[in-house]
């Protein structure tokens, strides 16, 4: 094994137990197995106070064997129409982007992955993001149109992901 899988190892179990010791309201996160401590399930709340608010929103944390020094990717395996995650669910957020300079010019480098980030603050982040989109920066340009133009069409999009999300089917009134 390689020193960067050794501490990628140990890292993540140290972050696990943190989050075992000290959870975080709305927000679960363990490895998907025991023998498998790079790839990690997650469960958001939706914000309350929000058209997410009450969704159970299900995503994959996969670590690169050199963590922390790369970041994770994230991915929502729950659909979830959102400007700042891309159609197939994969997240696009500041915290997740390699560190340095972006070479856009967008976000400072403060903003971006570094080693003393964890698990909790990415996924605080993430549950922020979702709270409050930023369409200027949109991964999904459709999401990000319809949040600035119709708002009304939008929160009724993401309301109905709500209850999908919950496994509720509403009756048509007849």
């Amino acid at each position: 094994m390689s020193k960067n899988y050794n501490t990628a190892h140990k890292r993540l179990l140290r972050e696990l137990k943190e989050l075992i010791d000290h959870p975080v309201e709305g927000i679960i996160a363990s490895p998907v197995s025991d023998d498998d401590l790079f790839n990690w399930r997650c469960v958001i709340s939706g914000p309350v106070d929000t058209p997410y608010e009450y969704g159970i929103f299900e995503a994959l944390l996969t670590f690169p064997k050199d963590y922390p020094l790369s970041p994770p990717k994230m991915k929502f395996l729950t659909p979830i129409l959102h400007p700042n995650i891309y159609k197939n669910g994969k997240v696009c957020i500041s915290i997740l982007h390699e560190s340095g300079n972006d070479p856009l010019n967008y976000e400072s480098a403060d903003e971006r992955w570094g080693p003393l980030q964890s698990i909790e603050k990415i996924l605080l982040s993430v549950s922020s993001m979702i709270a409050d989109p930023n369409p200027n920066s949109p991964a999904d340009v459709d999401a990000a149109k319809l949040w600035r133009d119709n708002r009304d069409k939008y929160t009724a999009i993401v309301k109905q992901q709500v209850l999908d999300s919950l496994g509720i089917k509403l009756i048509p009134k007849a």
